[in-house]
């Protein structure tokens, strides 16, 4: 162990780890490695690095609060974009309207009354249904049958609590119903002798 791995101040100093304000360093979000923690047996968190440093530094060892402390600084604020556009896809681009599908941003002229009717509904209609959306985030493909690969459509969205209750209580009963029967109970083989 080097000198420079002994707490967190040496991982500051050398940039590997967010600062006090709570910023991570470019790096910081690659740094933590499940397999490479263990506990010493004074209860210290010691973490292997994935390279040594160049003074030999192959491990660093933390008190456990601190390294809580340093992971929760790794974690992103709620509602933060973690994405970031510069150029012509920046939000307040003018031209960002002329590369992006939506054709949202400063520089998209309000559209006239008159001009909606030489738009077809599919471009008026650019939200996507919760339906594609399962399927673009869950891989959850609703809308194709599972048993013959037909469209499927679907009639009615339940939301209330009782009824899917109810619902489902009714298909559990179908599905005990329609269980086989349970086997027979198992027998002794026969036995030889009465046979001789």
């Amino acid at each position: 162990m080097g000198g420079r791995g002994q707490g967190i101040a040496g991982l500051r100093a050398a940039g590997r780890w967010p600062t006090p304000r709570g910023t991570p360093s470019p790096t910081a979000s690659r740094w933590v490695r499940i397999r490479a923690l263990s506990l010493t047996a004074h209860g210290k968190v010691r973490y292997e690095l994935k390279t040594p440093y160049r003074d030999g530094t192959t491990h660093v060892i933390f008190e456990p609060l601190d390294f809580i402390a340093r992971l929760a600084a790794l974690v992103p604020r709620p509602r933060v974009n973690l994405t970031r556009y510069h150029g012509v896809f920046a939000p307040n681009s003018r031209h960002r309207s002329q590369v992006t599908p939506a054709r949202r941003g400063k520089g998209n002229k309000p559209k006239a009354p008159g001009d909606e009717q030489q738009t077809t509904p599919g471009e008026r209609h650019a939200a996507m249904s919760w339906a594609q959306r399962l399927k673009r985030v869950f891989n959850i493909d609703i809308q194709t049958c599972s048993a013959c690969g037909g469209a499927v459509k679907v009639i009615a969205c339940i939301e209330d609590p009782a009824v899917i209750e109810k619902i489902l209580a009714h298909l559990n009963e179908k599905v005990l119903v329609v269980q086989a029967p349970p086997l027979p109970k198992c027998r002794a083989p026969p036995q030889a002798v009465l046979f001789d």
